[in-house]
């Protein structure tokens, strides 16, 4: 016998009144994350201080002591992600009746937003608080080291050309016998050439070229101060302009390699956090199933 459609009960599904986020284990979690960062942060901070010492011979190099801070960074991104991921997943509250596929699906979204809320946290402090500390204590071993490496400094630099405007002009100045002495009156007339070299120095820099005039004039100033020929004045000028040009490029290399540098180390940085993302969320699946295993025991 046929059973009327109308008697059929069909049960309408049940939508259940809990969210399925637990805001208590991911702020717990993300304020776990924090403060590992930050201890470690300043963990890393005293230990890089050791690597630098009043004395250059004994403190490490630029290149040393910023691959060692981008390392550390890396390592404190990794663990406090994991750690944070981790205590989301094992302090939220077990879910009854759902899927395991849907069950590793919120573990993972806790830990994405455990470690999404740190990293915000982290980037506020890291603007305000922990720099403020960093630069401090840097600033007292700065302090402690200028006058000791003040001396280094200056024989450091005393082995750097000089890429200024009055180094080139006294190169051009040069008198072709050294041992000559000038009188004042010559010496004030160098000055005021001096001046004039630099001003057209300056301008052909501006340009990108010393025009066929100003060269003229040059190589006819360089003559009648220093006393060479017309020949070794055009050779002065050839050598002094050449040095000008390679000092022009090596400035060009050097902020093209920082702008490569600055870039890369944005990139790293992007990929460490993404790859930290990644930790929190494995973590947080981790100490969710082991939360469900321990409780399915007991």
């Amino acid at each position: 016998m046929a059973i009327p459609t109308s008697s059929i009960m069909v049960d309408a599904p049940v939508e259940s009144s809990s969210s399925a986020v637990s805001w208590g284990p991911i702020i717990a979690g993300a304020f776990v994350a924090t403060v590992v960062t930050l201890v470690l942060m300043l963990v890393g901070a005293g230990l890089s201080l050791t690597l630098v010492s009043p004395f250059p011979s004994e403190s490490s190099s630029t290149t040393t002591l910023s691959v060692y801070a981008a390392v550390w960074l890396v390592i404190v991104q990794w663990v406090s992600s994991g750690v944070g991921g981790y205590l989301a997943g094992r302090l939220r509250t077990k879910w009854v009746g759902v899927h395991t596929d849907e069950v590793f699906f919120r573990d993972t979204t806790h830990g994405f937003l455990t470690w999404a809320v740190a990293t915000m946290v982290v980037a506020m402090f890291l603007s305000s608080t922990v720099s403020s500390i960093v630069s401090g204590t840097a600033r007292t071993v700065t302090q402690a080291a200028a006058t000791t490496t003040a001396a280094a400094a200056n024989a450091a630099s005393e082995n750097l050309p000089d890429l200024s405007t009055s180094y080139f002009t006294d190169a051009l100045l040069r008198p072709a016998d050294p041992r000559t002495t000038a009188p004042a009156a010559a010496a004030g007339s160098n000055e005021a050439a001096a001046a004039e070299l630099s001003r057209i120095l300056m301008r052909s820099a501006a340009n990108g070229e010393l025009s066929a005039g100003d060269r003229t004039y040059i190589e006819q100033l360089i003559a009648a101060r220093t006393g060479l020929t017309e020949a070794d004045a055009q050779a002065r000028v050839d050598t002094v302009m050449k040095e000008i040009e390679d000092a022009k490029v090596a400035t060009q290399e050097a902020a093209d390699t920082a702008h490569k540098s600055a870039a890369t180390t944005a990139l790293l940085g992007a990929l460490s956090l993404f790859i930290g993302a990644f930790i929190a969320c494995a973590a947080a699946a981790f100490g969710g199933r082991q939360r469900d295993d321990e409780e399915a025991i007991y």
